[in-house]
């Protein structure tokens, strides 16, 4: 069946479920100097082996079960990631709940973090009471974050990859550092390599770490600017499949009645991990502006056709980004960080 008649036949079957993956980004500068205290070489994969060495098996029988039980969870862990080290580094700052009656709000309450999915941050939980009952006070939440991202990446068929451990919480989660370190359903590729240059990622990792939108669900919101009125032009997105475009306006209209609709990133395999995402763009497909922005600017596009037409170069090459991600802005030791016993609130 071509490609775009998967993707119209699946938009009706993903009405009123509910939203996840966010928009990855790299660069190609160092990380500013708040983002080094901790570098790659002080992270490693045996970090736990003696302190509690069942730990992946532990975090790995709690994402097992929420992917079949609760599949959505495996976008919304894998989002969580994304927003978590973009903010402050991986730390688990995402993690912290506001205080009640505080004014000054988490990173999980701004605005940019609204549509992140309950079930991602329920996995967390889940799997971090399991690791506290076998080894207290001993596994960051921003580790067993890390694994977790892991887990559901290969369980919805992506790559298997070591993660290095070693990482401790962050001691702060402020709603106000969100907005500029979050990329946009509409950026552009100028600000996408920016961004993602301050965390010291390449261009190339930009592009594979947006593949990571081959699962997960938008919301009409963040592109139906495209449908009817694309950079005030009171006309639709020209790069978007005229077919595609008619029914996405069935799902979505102008105004009023999409509030709660959300609709697959791709849409041909939305809870398989593979280069389905890369294909879409190559058929006008992409339903972000900035997932399509990928596809047409030089810099981009030849890295997004290599990995539209090579799935294998694709999933060995996300494995490494996601290792590189990884590594942004981790803290150790007591000074920069500690070891929560609850993820969602400091010690």
């Amino acid at each position: 069946m071509h490609v775009l008649s998967l993707f119209l036949s699946a938009i009706f079957f993903f009405l009123f479920l509910t939203s996840t993956i966010s928009k990855p980004t790299t660069s190609q500068s160092r990380p500013p100097p708040a983002l080094r205290r901790l570098h790659h070489r002080d992270l490693s994969v045996d970090y736990y082996s003696k302190k509690c060495p069942q730990l992946e098996n532990l975090v790995g029988s709690i994402t097992s079960q929420r992917f079949k039980e609760v599949p959505i969870s495996a976008p919304a862990t894998i989002r969580l990631f994304f927003h978590d080290c973009f903010v402050e580094g991986c730390d688990g700052s995402i993690l912290i709940e506001t205080k009640k009656g505080s004014k000054k709000l988490a990173e999980r309450d701004a605005y940019e973090n609204k549509e992140l999915r309950e079930e991602g941050f329920e996995s967390i939980i889940k799997a971090k009471a399991l690791v506290e009952s076998h080894c207290p006070s001993l596994v960051s939440c921003s580790d067993i974050l890390a694994i977790a991202a892991r887990d559901f990446i290969h369980l919805a068929g992506g790559p298997y990859y070591q993660v290095k451990k070693g990482r401790w919480d962050g001691k702060r989660s402020t709603a106000t550092n969100v907005s500029p370190n979050i990329p946009r359903s509409n950026s552009t590729v100028d600000q996408l390599i920016k961004l993602f240059a301050s965390k010291g990622l390449t261009v190339e990792e930009l592009v594979v770490l947006s593949g990571s939108h081959t699962i997960g669900f938008a919301h009409c919101k963040n592109f139906v600017g495209r449908l009817y009125n694309f950079k005030g032009t009171k006309l639709p997105d020209p790069t978007l499949d005229p077919r595609l475009l008619k029914e996405l306006r069935m799902s979505c209209p102008f105004s009023g009645g999409s509030s709660g609709v959300i609709l697959p990133l791709d849409a041909t395999t939305p809870f398989v991990f593979d280069n389905g995402y890369f294909t879409g763009l190559g058929s006008k497909m992409g339903l972000l502006e900035s997932d399509q922005a990928i596809f047409l600017d030089p810099r981009t596009k030849p890295i997004a056709l290599e990995m539209a037409k090579d799935k294998q170069r694709f999933l060995k090459a996300f494995g490494e980004a996601m290792d590189k991600m990884g590594s942004i802005g981790v803290k150790k030791g007591k000074k920069h960080g500690e070891i929560r016993t609850d993820c969602r609130v400091f010690l």
